[in-house]
């Protein structure tokens, strides 16, 4: 009796798990919820917390023991989903980003999606230009601390921001250029909304990078974004399908496929493979409600998801929420929440809108801030998406010759390296610098452009040639040789195919033999079931087998008959 009371108090201090979720200005808010609590519970909570009312563009994300990303789903219990143990720690995140920014409604939500971009801006997320760079980073620079002012901002006063992973001075000067002589006059929320507004025209905006290989296994980055699905190459896009040519999302264990009609007489196929069977089924999950999202009309025409074609194997999503033309259609009033020093007329308990920063050491303050968050998030925020390094300003912006005869800039991305994904690092890196410098060596393998690492081993092969000198066609002979683990899982690959093909066929055939069984029982007059009704194996099968097992089941009934009536 004591173990049984014992017992059920432990049971009842497990009933409440605490939760951390760090928003997007990095600060935290912390609950307590009931061990069967649901998704959507939490997420109400932080709306309400934040005021949030246009929420349908945010999802919370989280981490598994195994590093690999999900996005909680609202519809499912919260300690069901998390594989580790309490307390559980997840992010507030944009997971469909507006196709338009400028139209929402609410200065709350433009100032969150604001913080994500200019968040995927520092991580690396979103390429661009050097030009591009420049005034997306006067823009930030105009909101944090307003209007130049020569006592307040000395030389050099740009560099004390982190904009990007890495920059270089000239990029600052030309920052401080904008700032000072384009800029001034503007308002936090107009360069706010000026900086999403030029963001969004970049074709990496709203990009959430899943690394993965081709059939080439050449690595590759698919992302999904507001106006369809994107496939990054070393820094190129080599694909990008609209949703409306998108038609199906399959994936089988690490295999991924795409199915799109671009015309009549068009149609592909594009098949990916990722590092793991969950990477992959994220990366399907992820396709599958940014396509209802964005492709639909109306939720009410999503419908359950299935990755295969078999009914009894794989598995079944369906995307619950609104769709993007529903949440934008929404014409109730909103009242925007303003920032500090205006009249609220509804406060903003969390997001820490107002004062600015307007002094150097403040500034280096919230600097130290973004790197030690960035550390922790490298911890908590992390998976299976791909990392670049910091790059030096050798490789990021580089130009194929530096300065043009003209005097007009030409920039060119960065690449994107193969590594494990830490959010302290780029994912995607933001170009940041142009100078004249030339490539250490020839980025080109099989006609695309390598990755950082291949950089650095094309570095190490330079350094070498000096010893032994090997050539570029050695390296790519040792590159193009397949791994023994490769060949391996191949063979596994076919062994459960032929596997599931074996119990597919005996399956069928017992089905076939179980209606074959019913048919020739019936009292069905049909030529085929009178000839084998008239058979010497058939008349053994019926008086041996089927009349005695009729009997029996006959009986069985008029038993329960007779067992309910005395009831």
């Amino acid at each position: 009796m004591l173990s049984r009371l014992m017992s059920s108090s432990i049971r009842s201090l497990d009933r409440e798990y605490n939760c951390t979720v760090r928003l997007l200005d990095d600060s935290e808010y912390t609950c307590t919820i009931q061990r069967d609590a649901k998704g959507q519970y939490l997420f109400d909570l932080i709306c309400h917390h934040l005021n949030l009312l246009e929420k349908d563009y945010f999802g919370i994300r989280y981490v598994d023991p195994d590093k690999q990303r999900h996005w909680l789903e609202f519809s499912k219990s919260i300690a069901k989903q998390m594989k580790s143990q309490p307390p559980f720690t997840m992010c507030l995140r944009v997971k469909f980003y507006p196709p338009d920014p400028v139209s929402l409604k609410e200065e709350i939500t433009r100032y969150l999606v604001f913080l994500q971009v200019k968040r995927d801006l520092y991580h690396g997320r979103l390429l661009c230009k050097t030009s591009d760079a420049a005034l997306l980073a006067a823009y930030i620079l105009q909101a944090e601390i307003g209007d130049y002012d020569p006592g307040k901002h000395p030389e050099g006063y740009s560099s004390k921001f982190q904009f990007f992973p890495k920059h270089s001075e000239k990029l600052e000067r030309r920052i401080a250029e904008i700032h000072k002589t384009e800029l001034i006059g503007q308002t936090p929320e107009t360069s706010e909304l000026n900086f999403l507004q030029k963001a969004q025209t970049l074709e990496t905006y709203g990009v959430d990078p899943h690394p993965c290989k081709d059939v080439s296994r050449n690595p590759a980055f698919l992302a999904f974004t507001p106006f369809g699905f994107t496939v990054l190459q070393g820094n190129r896009r080599i694909h990008f399908l609209t949703w409306e040519e998108v038609t199906k999302l399959k994936f089988e264990a690490k295999t991924f496929h795409i199915y799109a009609t671009q015309s009549e007489d068009r149609k592909i196929i594009l098949t990916y493979f990722a590092p793991t069977p969950e990477a992959c089924k994220h990366l399907w999950k992820c396709g599958v409600e940014n396509q209802a999202f964005y492709k639909l009309e109306k939720s009410s025409q999503v419908r359950t998801v299935s990755s295969s074609n078999l009914f009894f194997k794989g598995s079944r999503f369906r995307y619950s929420g609104k769709v993007a033309k529903e949440v934008m259609e929404q014409i109730q009033p909103f009242y925007s929440c303003p920032r500090a020093g205006m009249v609220p007329s509804r406060s903003c308990p969390s997001i820490t809108h107002g004062p600015r920063l307007t002094s150097v050491p403040r500034t280096r303050r919230r600097a130290v801030h973004i790197s030690i968050m960035e550390g922790l998030e490298s911890l908590r925020d992390s998976a299976h998406s791909t990392p670049v390094h910091s790059v030096s300003h050798g490789d990021s912006f580089m130009s194929s010759r530096g300065q043009m005869d003209d005097g007009s800039e030409a920039s060119v991305s960065a690449v994107i390296s193969d590594e494990t994904y830490s959010p302290s690092d780029s994912v995607l890196p933001t170009p940041v610098a142009e100078h004249g410098m030339e490539m250490p060596l020839a980025r080109h393998l099989n006609g695309a452009p390598c990755s950082i690492d291949e950089e650095k081993e094309s570095g190490s092969m330079r350094e070498g040639q000096a010893e032994s000198g090997p050539s570029r066609r050695a390296l790519r002979k040792v590159r193009s040789k397949p791994s023994p683990s490769s060949d391996v899982e191949e063979l596994n690959k076919f062994i459960l195919s032929v596997l599931r093909l074996f119990l597919v066929t005996i399956g069928l055939l017992f089905a076939l033999l179980l209606l074959l069984i019913m048919l020739t029982e019936s009292d069905l007059d049909i030529a085929f079931l009178r000839d084998i009704r008239k058979t010497p194996e058939f008349q053994q099968f019926h008086f041996e087998y089927f009349c005695p097992l009729r009997q029996w089941f006959a009986c069985k009934l008029r038993w329960m008959g007779g067992f309910l009536v005395s009831k």
